[in-house]
């Protein structure tokens, strides 16, 4: 399901974080599954000050390009107030104000229903007058109802 274009405010975020690209994660040494492992193996869940602790993002951001280029992703929560702007542990992106269209995947196991959708939204792109502005995108997952193999996830991808 895609959405009509919705305007998001900025936001910051702290998590775990790494650079890649999509050929490498098309291959077997990717690193988006070694990311989610440190990413519930931190305790960033646990870090005080966080905003909406239930809500995941996993940010797409700093990309060097387009789809085809080098970016981060950053996994983690919205930061608070003051929430890990003085811990040097736990890396931040902001997240600028934007539009996004926001793309819902099917139920089913995460691994596939994502992937699946992002293999949509490139071709969405290639046949639409919107075009991506590449400033941060991200999925966001409901910890509260997250069940990893019948989940629906929202993807919000950045558009001029």
């Amino acid at each position: 399901m895609i959405s009509e274009p919705v305007q998001k405010p900025k936001v910051i975020l702290v998590g775990v974080s790494v650079r890649t690209t999509n050929a490498e994660e098309a291959s077997p040494n990717g690193r988006l599954p070694q990311l989610w492992e440190t990413y519930f193996g931190s305790n960033t869940l646990l870090q005080t000050g966080v905003n909406n602790p239930h809500l995941i993002y996993a940010v797409y951001t700093d990309y060097e390009s387009d789809a085809t280029g080098a970016y981060t992703v950053l996994i983690g929560h919205e930061a608070g107030d003051d929430a890990g702007q003085s811990d040097s542990n736990y890396p931040h992106v902001v997240v600028p104000e934007s539009k996004y269209i926001v793309f819902t995947t099917k139920k089913g196991l995460v691994q596939e229903v994502v992937a699946q959708a992002w293999g949509e939204i490139w071709e969405y792109f290639k046949e639409r007058p919107e075009a991506r502005s590449y400033t941060g995108d991200f999925e966001l997952y409901d910890s509260r109802s997250f069940d990893p193999t019948n989940t629906e996830v929202q993807i919000y991808i950045a558009v001029k």
